[in-house]
């Protein structure tokens, strides 16, 4: 069972952030390198990632905000990076994350960058370099430290923290006289008066991004007190079960089912932006959830006729940002292991992760790293200069959490009921403690 459920969580995450798990149609055997090193003098490190080197002769404003970091981290230490892509007709019926798994342990690269639980399963076999000596690391993020932390070990470094949000027209909000909503009782009180006042389903919802309710409402308390580490050391051990933390998001979740906030049947059908989107854009729904990019892109919600606010998700806390993120790891046996670590440190500066995040308009891992957002995004992004959040995925977390919570918020739009999602996280915690 654990297998099927996290095959999904770099589907769920990547449609954020460029990762995509896709089958292929041409096999090629592993050891076969999708470039060849020119025999030079010149240091030379391997990247392995989803997307290949731009044209040489492109222009700076083509290039990726990742290669543009790649490109200022060569000119400095005087090295060249090796792109090894994964496309998709270099592998058949292989996910990206199977093959960087399987490339990790036959050390066919130096650098690598991974999906949160891909992060979480090599982190585990010892397969990733310790990070935490690189002198940039200081200037991280506590909820990038905290994410990619495994027994002990800083095995990951993301380039931005994606951050998850309720999406909402004000102006609907304003002609009801409504409060952005703080607490869940709060959203059911807003939701009661839209569906009062003829607006059939005041929340639009796809099958993907759901577990955010339930995520915000299981671990407000835990990333947000003093016991954090002691809480999951006891989640990994069995001492205590990840199920009392998610009946509760699962009930809400249940409740707002049930009293036709949100349509299950039909959010179980709709892909992410794709389903809910259209009734948005048309304001004939006020709420929906996304992530920070979408309020940036002209294809989501960054070209919108109403006044936009992305919010956090409603808790006892309060307002709840969602947060995950992929980052690059270094192959504890890389070949270039030494060249390796100083690219990466490179990348960490918060000078290089300043033109990344000016040119993505994302949250850097730094925290002394801004970046002028839209209007709409600076509820969100107060949240998080907080130091006020929820991790959606958790490499320190034995169980995988994105994914899973995913695949059995599906089983409850389908019909499962809330005891039943609970013995299926009972399941997983066993298979996992096994």
């Amino acid at each position: 069972m654990k297998g099927n459920f996290i095959k999904v969580s770099a589907v769920v995450l990547m449609g954020a952030v460029v990762l995509t798990a896709v089958s292929c149609a041409k096999e090629e055997t592993l050891d076969t390198n999708l470039v060849h090193r020119d025999q030079d003098d010149q240091k030379v490190v391997n990247l392995f990632t989803p997307v290949e080197k731009s044209n040489p002769n492109a222009e700076n404003v083509a290039r990726t905000a990742q290669e543009i970091s790649i490109m200022e981290a060569e000119e400095k230490l005087d090295l060249r990076v090796e792109y090894r892509s994964y496309t998709a007709e270099d592998y058949k019926e292989k996910t990206y994350d199977d093959v960087a798994i399987d490339r990790v342990r036959s050390n066919m690269d130096d650098v690598y960058l991974l999906n949160p639980d891909t992060i979480q399963v090599l982190g585990a076999e010892g397969q990733l370099a310790d990070l935490s000596s690189l002198d940039n690391v200081k200037n991280l993020r506590e909820v990038v430290k905290e994410g990619n932390t495994v027994n002990g070990k800083l095995v990951a470094i993301p380039q931005e923290v994606v951050s998850y949000g309720l999406f909402v027209n004000q102006d609907m909000f304003d002609d009801y006289d409504l409060k952005l909503p703080e607490t869940p009782q709060d959203l059911l009180e807003c939701c009661r008066v839209f569906k009062e006042n003829g607006i059939e389903t005041p929340i639009g919802a796809n099958r993907w991004w759901l577990e955010n309710f339930v995520l915000a409402q299981a671990y407000a308390d835990l990333y947000n007190g003093d016991t954090t580490d002691e809480e999951i050391a006891a989640l990994n051990s069995g001492e205590a079960k990840y199920s009392d933390y998610m009946r509760a998001g699962f009930e809400y979740l249940q409740e707002l089912i049930d009293r036709g906030y949100i349509d299950a049947e039909t959010a179980y059908t709709y892909e992410a932006i794709e389903g809910e989107g259209p009734d948005f854009l048309a304001q004939k729904t006020p709420i929906v959830m996304a992530y920070w990019a979408a309020a940036n892109a002209d294809t989501a919600y960054g070209d919108v006729d109403f006044n936009l606010q992305v919010i956090g998700f409603p808790t006892k806390l309060g307002q709840m940002p969602v947060v995950s993120m992929n980052g690059y790891g270094v192959g504890i046996n890389a070949e270039h292991l030494e060249d390796a670590m100083d690219m990466m440190n490179v990348l960490m500066s918060d000078e290089t992760l300043q033109t990344y995040a000016d040119t993505n308009q994302v949250i850097s891992p730094s925290k002394n790293v801004k970046v002028e957002c839209r209007d709409a995004l600076k509820p969100l992004n107060a949240k998080i200069d907080e130091g006020v959040y929820v991790l959606g995925s958790n490499a320190n977390m034995k169980l995988e959490q994105w994914g899973n919570t995913c695949v059995i918020v599906r089983s409850l739009l389908k019909g499962a009921s809330v005891d039943d999602c609970m013995e299926a996280f009972d399941e997983l915690q066993a298979e996992t403690l096994q």
